[in-house]
């Protein structure tokens, strides 16, 4: 197969999924209209074979498609130091600080992460999800830190994209939430827009895409809980819309929070501290910690 296009093999998870709906989750440089287009236009092989955007993919089929041809990004390589808990010639594991956004938008186009990771890497990073975003597989929040994945290529990016998709990657994340939470349970409630915000995410009744969080209370303290979140799912804003929904918000949190905080926060409690997944060239599983950073840590200690 041509340099050109990108493959990769259907796992059981995926079985008896649309295969145009099966690619828009596994890489989300394009739309699932522009996917079936792609589909419609007969560049989309399955098994080596043309197929409809209604055909039913199969464990251990091998999808191909062709990948757009990276374009010279319109953003500045910025030397911003990166605090770096792993990497090689695939992937690049970083501990983000709070503060920094993943990307670049609109009216926001210094400064991130990618800006940093653009001067680090150099030409070494994936195109598969376009100009402002290259090997950006996954985000978190601006105010949330922790553990973070770049893929330097679109082989390894396609890997842990598909990863993400079938719910196998260990994400662990470490809060500090008000009240008195059961000592450990599970949150499952579908998350979609607020149908009164459009900026928040918010438990759903109809539509919304599935989410599961599991947590555990590490420590409690008076008013707040230090508490463990491994998510099943990733959608946007989880962990911060879960315990919301469950009479418990996240210190700090000004969007899904309607509570006055004393401790001067820049935003919410929330750090990445565990990411596992498989090593897409090796086939081992990889796990990585990022440590709390210093002002969780004095936090804590301020609680006690």
């Amino acid at each position: 197969m041509s340099d050109d296009f990108i493959s990769f093999l259907i796992t059981e998870e995926m079985d008896g999924e649309r295969v145009d709906k099966c690619l828009t989750g596994l890489i989300d440089f394009m739309s699932r209209s522009a996917v079936q287009k792609k589909i419609k236009d007969r560049l989309v092989l399955v098994n080596g074979k043309t197929v409809k955007a209604s055909y039913l993919v199969q464990s251990g089929d091998e999808i191909c498609l062709p990948v757009p041809q990276n374009e010279e990004p319109d953003i500045p390589a910025e030397n911003i130091p990166l605090d770096i808990l792993y990497e090689d010639q695939d992937i690049l594991i970083v501990n983000k600080p709070k503060g920094m956004v993943v990307h670049p938008a609109a009216g926001h186009y210094t400064g991130t992460l990618v800006n940093a990771v653009m001067y680090h890497c150099k030409d070494s990073l994936s195109g598969i999800n376009g100009v402002l975003r290259p090997g950006i597989v996954h985000r978190i929040d601006k105010d949330t830190t922790g553990s973070l994945v770049i893929c330097k290529n679109d082989k390894a990016h396609v890997a842990i994209a598909a990863q993400l998709k079938e719910h196998s990657i260990t994400r662990v994340y470490r809060a500090i939430c008000y009240g008195t939470p059961k000592e450990e349970g599970t949150i499952e409630g579908n998350i979609g827009r607020d149908p009164q915000n459009r900026k928040k995410m918010a438990v759903v009744v109809n539509g919304g895409k599935t989410a599961v969080t599991h947590y555990r209370v590490l420590k409690q303290y008076k008013d707040f809980a230090y508490i463990e979140c491994r998510l099943e799912t990733g959608r946007t804003h989880q962990i911060r819309v879960h315990m919301a929904s469950i009479g418990h918000p996240l210190l700090g949190d000004e969007l899904y929070c309607n509570r006055k905080s004393s401790f001067h926060l820049q935003g919410q409690t929330l750090h990445a501290a565990i990411l596992g997944f498989v090593h897409p060239t090796t086939g081992k599983y990889l796990q990585v910690e990022a440590p709390l950073p210093a002002y969780f840590m004095h936090l804590l200690n301020t609680l006690q």
